[in-house]
């Protein structure tokens, strides 16, 4: 979108001051448009608040600490709860910004506004003094705002709108993708980063990245030794600023261009038909609780932004000091026209939200039935073609997994997928119906009458938790590097760690590690919903042993490319299945009746009298020109088993395009002469290990 376009209509209106305050000219500005807006004769500033008896602006040069202008809006200049004036004569490039409210001090009644508290703006679009990670936030030292020029050139564009079904997610850390020596990027950490590593993401077949936390945040907030080692916020997900992107996830300096390089990456994802989803956290903010800072939200409203308690307290839903109160209609707003503005102004396709629970919540925390937010989101126009997903439970207990308020609109991170899938790969005994039910897209939970076929985002692993290699190399955590005694992170990791815990030598452990790893990737593909995995199990990655590596800024969290090197086999399989999956439609959706007389999916073995469970997918491909059968077959017994193939049209055969025990297939896949043609309908199929036929 052209911002100039959008600019170009005030251009003609003819401005003039209307009085001058503190030796600037200014006038009664826009009440509408929230936040800073450069406008051609100035800059239009808007805030609004409920509370407040008085708001003064203050405008900072860059860098310093005392104000060089202190502008006290006049009463006229306010409507309802809105204050906004437009200052002449400022020019972007030299100022910072921040405002300052009276009213009256109550934390009982949750009050606390204070005069000489200096305020974030909540609509800030880029915050100061945030560009170099690692900086400490001078104690004492306020945060301010920079107005944004948004004058970047998107060319001839068009969004990939992928099918939901369509997509494979890879969830990644902004930094800890391309910070690792071993990246070789140019710009380690950062979005130009991400940018260099476009080809690869295309090798590897991903069409969709979820990027963990990127609005902008302080990882130096909860900077402490743990375990000896500096440690600190690293994933991000304690919001300063909604509107404001991570400025030091930027590789060069962007003063009143923020976002830019954000703008490029994104482009050219979309130029290669890679979609961009955000990881949003909308459930808390980074003021937290009682003895947390007063910087921003608590000081335009507190009891509003937050959910408090009869005395004044803080509710926390979140697990990180407070909650914000979503379902009032302040608060619901400004989310909408957070996701507005991230929507059009920075073309994002999709939004993941963090413990999404708590957008359902009342002011009193109970849960809705019908939340007005998330109605809000389902049905808004701006929205129309973006993703929503939600994480559908919350550190308060409250667990929506198949019952999240949808509107046939909201996709789910099935957690219910992730702990069966676990169970059933690690060899649970029981567990084969429930395994067929995850796999076949979990219509036990996800109701296709009501939710539609693309409400289940399918994963085993992700940010939270265990990586794949770590899934099957340790059976409890290791999270002594975090300072807290290995008390932090779940310890319901549903993992097996093959008989050795953490390192080892013995190659018969390490094989079936691998094995194990491929098998649950195959699974993983072969599964209707949407797939998503975390960046760096397609090559084997650990943290060793470390399930919550929230504040691990180091080698235990960044990827260690050589592992692409090191485990090859691991990482070729793994681009094998996700073009597998994109050459069989029938993996993904309903896609027409096969010739053959198939049912669209048969399940075989889903019973505890049978070792070998078989889902065959039937179905057309993707022309309709002919049939599309897909056997996976799963062994997750200890010793081989046998399974019958069912009969196939005359002239038809079986062939084996995916095994990860190696037996059919040396490589796991299909080699130079192709797939295995498989010469009799009954399969020996190897201890612990996944086939994949076609006909």
């Amino acid at each position: 979108m052209d911002s100039n376009k959008i600019i170009a209509p005030m251009s003609r209106i003819h401005m003039v001051p209307m009085d001058v305050i503190n030796g600037y000219e200014v006038r009664t500005g826009m009440y509408d448009i929230n936040g800073a807006t450069a406008i051609p004769c100035g800059v239009n500033f808007t805030v609004y608040s409920y509370g407040a008896t008085s708001c003064e602006l203050l405008l900072y040069r860059r860098m310093e600490e005392e104000p060089f202008a202190v502008l006290k809006f006049p009463e006229n200049y306010k409507i309802g709860k809105v204050y906004s004036m437009i200052v002449f004569g400022l020019n972007i490039y030299d100022f910072e910004y921040a405002y300052r409210m009276d009213g009256p001090y109550m934390p009982q009644e949750g009050l606390l506004f204070d005069k000489n508290n200096v305020l974030l703006d909540i609509y800030a679009k880029a915050v100061a003094g945030q560009r170099v990670w690692g900086t400490p936030h001078k104690e004492g030292v306020a945060y301010k705002a920079r107005v944004v020029k948004d004058d970047f050139d998107w060319r001839e564009y068009t969004q990939p709108l992928t099918p939901m079904e369509d997509l494979v997610i890879y969830e990644m850390h902004v930094r800890g993708f391309t910070k690792h020596y071993t990246s070789g990027a140019k710009y380690p950490g950062t979005f130009a980063g991400i940018k260099e590593k476009i080809p690869y993401l295309k090798e590897l077949g991903v069409n969709a990245v979820e990027l963990m936390p990127i609005f902008e945040f302080d990882e130096m907030k909860d900077y402490r030794l743990g375990d000896g080692q500096p440690v600190m916020d690293y994933w991000g997900y304690n919001t300063v600023s909604f509107f404001a992107p991570n400025s030091s996830y930027a590789a060069g300096r962007e003063y009143n261009r923020e976002g830019t390089e954000l703008k490029e990456l994104i482009r050219a994802l979309h130029e290669n038909g890679i979609e961009c989803i955000l990881d949003v956290v909308f459930n808390h903010t980074a003021e937290g609780n009682e003895m947390g800072k007063c910087f921003s939200f608590k000081g335009f409203d507190n009891n509003i932004y937050y959910m408090l308690t009869p005395e004044g307290n803080y509710y926390n839903f979140s697990g990180c000091g407070n909650t914000l109160n979503c379902n009032h209609p302040i608060v619901h707003q400004m989310i909408l026209e957070c996701l507005r503005y991230w929507t059009t102004v920075y073309h994002i396709d999709g939004f993941r939200f963090d413990l999404a629970t708590i957008l359902g919540r009342n002011e009193d925390g109970s849960p809705m039935s019908k939340p007005p937010l998330l109605q809000s989101l389902a049905f808004d126009p701006i929205l129309g073609n973006v993703k929503l997903i939600a994480e559908a439970w919350d550190a308060g207990g409250l667990y929506q997994v198949g019952s999240f308020p949808s509107w046939n609109r909201w996709a789910e991170w099935n957690g219910r997928y992730r702990d069966d899938m676990r169970n059933f790969l690690k060899g649970d005994y029981g567990m084969w119906e429930t395994a067929a039910k995850r796999i076949t897209g979990s219509t036990d939970i996800y109701n296709p009458e009501c939710r539609g076929s693309n409400a289940s985002v399918n994963f085993i692993t992700c940010h939270d938790g265990f990586t794949l290699w770590d899934l099957y190399s340790y059976n409890q955590k290791h999270n002594e590097a975090n300072g807290w005694d290995n008390t932090d992170g779940s310890n319901d990791n549903r993992s097996w760690n093959c008989g050795a815990e953490g390192e080892t030598r013995d190659e018969e452990v390490l094989s079936l590690r691998r094995r194990l790893a491929m098998n649950a990737f195959a699974v993983l593909m072969c599964s209707r919903g949407t797939p998503m995995f975390f960046a760096g199990d397609e090559f084997l990655n650990s943290q060793q042993g470390n399930n919550n590596a929230y504040c691990q800024d180091n080698e235990i969290s960044w990827l260690n490319w050589e592992d692409k090197t090191r485990n090859k086999k691991h990482y070729d399989f793994c681009r094998y299945m996700t073009a597998f999956r994109k050459e069989h439609p029938v993996l993904r959706r309903f896609s027409g009746y096969s010739e053959s007389g198939f049912p669209e999916i048969q399940i075989v073995g889903a019973d505890d009298y049978s070792k070998v469970l078989q889902v065959i997918y039937a179905g057309r491909n993707e022309e309709g020109t002919e049939d599309d059968i897909v056997c996976l077959a799963v062994n997750v017994y200890w010793e081989e088993q046998e399974f019958e193939l069912p009969g196939l049209k005359m002239g038809k055969s079986w062939y084996m395009a995916v095994d990860t025990s190696g037996k059919y297939l040396p490589a796991c896949i299909p080699g130079k002469y192709g797939m295995e043609r498989m010469g009799e309908t009954r399969v020996k199929i190897p201890a612990r290990s996944v086939c994949v036929l076609v006909s």
